[in-house]
């Protein structure tokens, strides 16, 4: 069991501070603690990363450090995962994901099945109660539109979702669109056929894509139309049954564009659209076909609403001060 030790005084050099918590967990078996700490201590950093506390290992314990709260919480993951390590000789990935929203989000070991999506060889597990909304809204809704920061997970969570469609055979296949709209720069006429030329406009959705399925399945799937890759402008007339389809950077689209694409969903589809409203690379006095979507398709049934934020972000610790850096810009010059 872990040991808790008295926080401090709060004070370091005369200046109060937060009082610091610490609690030793005894884990004795060299080998345990790497099968606890992971492949190149993987757990550990996403423990400390998603709790903010710092774990060190020393003399056959852990030892964590932080704040009161936090400290409880790493250190009931570590306790589980302990007993994991006991019982079967390692932990898995999945399990780490499972055990941190389990004492983290408050979600119950029957609800985790509900978050989890089941992508081929691999789950795909929300880190934040953002990111659950997300999924749980593309599980109960035909249509749904997400928006939020870079980096909150909107196009690799829906990548996830037309996936595990795609596997449960609920779905026929995936299309991934993407408006061809480039970020403030004129690339020029790009080299190579069509594809070739489209590739760097896609390229984030098969990144996206590639996390959830091997380089042979992808092509496989891709020369048999089971998977697609096009851009929004090839969308016109086309109609699409049993197809998960997708739309990414959706706020580079035209009030017209939005119309169009939305207007080729079929039977049995479903449409999942994800854009970032603060990085809009429209021309000048050109309103965003998202923003306006939101705004027309609010009293629809079947259609839902997701709103990610800065606490969503999982991608770098830096990319969420970024984030925050450009909002409050504006403001302090005002």
């Amino acid at each position: 069991m872990a040991s808790p030790h008295p926080p401090s005084d709060g004070r370091q050099n005369g200046v109060v501070t937060p009082s610091m918590f610490a609690a030793t967990i005894p884990v004795g078996d060299p080998e345990a603690i790497v099968s606890l700490l992971g492949a190149r201590d993987q757990h550990l950093r996403k423990i400390c990363d998603l709790i903010h506390v710092d774990i060190s290992a020393r003399d056959g314990k852990l030892h964590v450090r932080g704040e009161e709260a936090a400290v409880a919480q790493a250190t009931e993951v570590l306790e589980h995962l302990k007993q994991i390590v006991d019982r079967r000789g390692s932990v898995a990935p999945e399990q780490v994901d499972q055990t941190i929203i389990r004492v983290t989000g408050g979600v119950s070991p029957g609800e985790i099945g509900v978050h989890v999506i089941d992508c081929p060889g691999r789950q795909v597990i929300p880190r934040t109660p953002g990111q659950r909304g997300y999924i749980k809204a593309m599980r109960e809704n035909d249509l749904v539109f997400c928006a939020g920061p870079a980096g909150s997970g909107k196009t690799y969570l829906a990548v996830a979702m037309a996936v595990e469609a795609l596997k449960r055979k609920q779905m026929k296949k995936i299309v991934l669109v993407r408006p061809a709209v480039e970020a403030g720069e004129r690339l020029g006429y790009l080299p190579g056929d069509l594809q070739a030329k489209l590739n760097p406009y896609l390229r984030p959705l098969l990144d996206a894509l590639r996390e959830m399925m091997d380089y042979d399945q992808i092509k496989k799937y891709s020369e048999q139309d089971v998977i697609e890759m096009v851009p929004l402008a090839y969308m016109r007339g086309r109609t699409l049954n049993e197809a998960f389809i997708i739309l990414d950077e959706a706020q580079n689209t035209t009030v017209a564009q939005m119309k169009m694409f939305l207007t080729r969903m079929g039977l049995s589809s479903k449409i999942v659209v994800s854009g970032d409203p603060t990085q809009v690379d429209l021309p000048p006095h050109t309103r965003s076909g998202m923003a306006d979507a939101l705004h027309r398709l609010r009293d629809i049934k079947g259609f839902a609403r997701v709103q990610l934020s800065n606490a969503d972000i999982v991608r770098h610790r830096l990319v969420q001060d970024v984030v925050r850096a450009y909002e409050e810009g504006p403001k302090k010059r005002k």
